[in-house]
């Protein structure tokens, strides 16, 4: 695993040290930076498999940091923070982080993350393209485009999407889309996922003949080519 880079921005030196200790003994790469600054130029200038970011830092805060990576990377990131309330995890995994752990943590479930982030990028690699009617997403660059127009998604979107793709033809439920896009331990309101469908909806469908996200009513979405069909959630 020594060819897997990944950096930790932690200005507390000594769980940085234990942190580096540990993703090294299970031979992984690590770099790490202790203020912000710092840590977004490493990003700008290395080619890291996974972050993690801790939020209260000096120069340059996490939240900040996650929102500027965004800008040029789809860099895996996870935020470690000692802020565990609701509204924080929310705004951190909003903004692009990929997950959220709240210090103090087990370092067993960190490393369980790290191995499940691992997982779906190998997943993912043979599949870094895909279409549906004339939509296509590409993974490596986060592009999506409709129709020869680029569209312009958030990171929530974009991940909704990318999942209604994954499982194209599929009927995902609601509660599936939360597991998948938002986390297994999202414990916000089920309608964001109805809120986060009429905003892909209003980027990627409205203005099109066919109709790509479908509401089968009583159940969840589904993404198919479809024509003169209801789609009201």
């Amino acid at each position: 695993m020594e060819d897997y880079k990944i950096l930790i921005i932690e200005d507390e030196k000594q769980i940085a040290r234990f942190l580096e200790l540990e993703l090294k003994h299970e031979g992984y790469n690590v770099d790490i930076s202790y203020n912000g600054k710092e840590g977004l130029k490493k990003i700008e200038s290395a080619d890291y498999d996974l972050v993690l970011l801790d939020i209260m830092l000096p120069d340059l805060n996490g939240i900040e940091i996650c929102k500027r990576v965004r800008r040029f990377s789809a860099v895996p990131i996870i935020m470690l923070t000692a802020k565990d309330a609701t509204s924080d995890k929310v705004m951190g995994l909003d903004i692009g982080a990929d997950d959220y752990m709240t210090k103090p943590f087990a370092i067993e479930e960190l490393l369980a993350r790290i191995r499940v982030i691992r997982r779906n990028d190998t997943s993912n690699k043979n599949d870094k393209k895909m279409r549906i009617c004339d939509l296509s997403m590409d993974r490596a660059t986060h592009q999506v485009v409709r129709a020869g127009k680029v569209i312009e998604l958030t990171k929530r979107e974009y991940d909704l999407l990318e999942c209604l793709l994954d499982n194209k033809g599929i009927v995902l439920t609601r509660d599936q889309l939360l597991e998948k896009v938002w986390g297994f331990d999202y414990t916000g309101d089920a309608n964001v996922v109805d809120v986060y469908i009429r905003y892909l909806r209003s980027k990627i469908d409205d203005e099109y003949e066919v109709k790509l996200i479908n509401t089968v009513r009583g159940v969840g979405y589904v993404i198919k080519e479809t024509k003169n069909e209801d789609q009201s959630v």
